[in-house]
C-alpha cells in the first residue's frame, strides 16, 4: 500500500493544547504517512455570509483537506459537556459544501480533557455530529486523555502507559479501517 495522507484536526486553536499533543502522539504511533494539519480558523458559520458570499475558501480548502485524505483523526477538548464550538462550527461549514467529503472516510476520534473523563462527552457528541456524513468512525479502543495537563511530559510524550497502549491500537485499527 502507499503512503497513506492523514488529515489531523484539533478541536483547539491553542497552540499548547494538549489535543495537539494527543494527535503529535498519534503521529509519532502511526508512523510514516502523508501529514497535514487542518486550520479551523474559520468564519462563525452565517448562512447569510454562504449566500452573500458562498462557502469561504478556508472552509473550501478544509473539505478538500478531508476528500483528499485517506484517513482522518480528529483530537477534541471537552467544552461544557461537549465537543468544541470551533470543531462544531467547522463540520457546520463543512456540511454546506457541494458533495460529501467525509462520506466512507475511515476517522480516528479521541480527546484530551482536563477534566476526569478526559472528554467522554465531547466524543460522544462528536460522534453523533458526524451520523449525517456517514463517515466510517473507528469503534475503538476509545481514548481520552483525562488530567490532560498532567498526562504528558516535558517531551509532549503520554506519561500513562496504558493510554499510550490504547492510542496504539487506535491508530492500528485506523491503519486496517484505511486498507479496507
Amino acid at each position: 500500500m502507499a503512503e497513506a495522507k492523514i488529515l489531523t484536526i484539533c478541536g483547539a486553536l491553542r497552540a499548547g493544547s494538549t489535543n495537539r499533543m494527543l494527535l503529535a502522539e498519534a503521529r509519532r504511533t502511526f508512523g510514516e504517512a502523508g501529514w497535514q494539519d487542518a486550520d479551523l480558523r474559520l468564519p462563525l458559520f452565517d448562512e447569510d455570509i454562504e449566500i452573500a458570499e458562498g462557502i469561504p475558501a478556508a472552509v473550501q480548502h478544509l473539505a478538500s483537506q478531508i476528500a483528499a485524505a485517506d484517513g482522518v483523526i480528529i483530537s477534541t477538548p471537552e467544552y461544557n459537556k461537549a465537543l468544541s464550538g470551533v470543531l462544531k462550527n467547522a463540520l457546520d461549514w463543512v456540511s454546506r459544501v457541494k458533495g460529501n467529503p467525509w462520506a466512507d472516510k475511515p476517522v480516528a476520534i479521541m480527546s484530551a480533557a482536563d477534566g476526569r473523563s478526559g472528554g467522554e462527552r465531547a466524543q460522544a457528541s462528536l460522534r453523533l455530529a458526524m451520523v449525517p456524513f456517514r463517515a466510517r468512525i473507528v469503534a475503538g479502543p476509545d481514548v481520552f486523555v483525562a488530567g490532560s495537563r498532567a498526562a504528558f511530559d516535558g517531551e509532549g510524550r503520554l506519561v500513562d502507559e496504558r493510554t499510550a497502549k490504547g492510542l496504539a491500537r487506535l491508530m492500528e485499527a485506523l491503519k486496517r479501517e484505511i486498507a479496507r
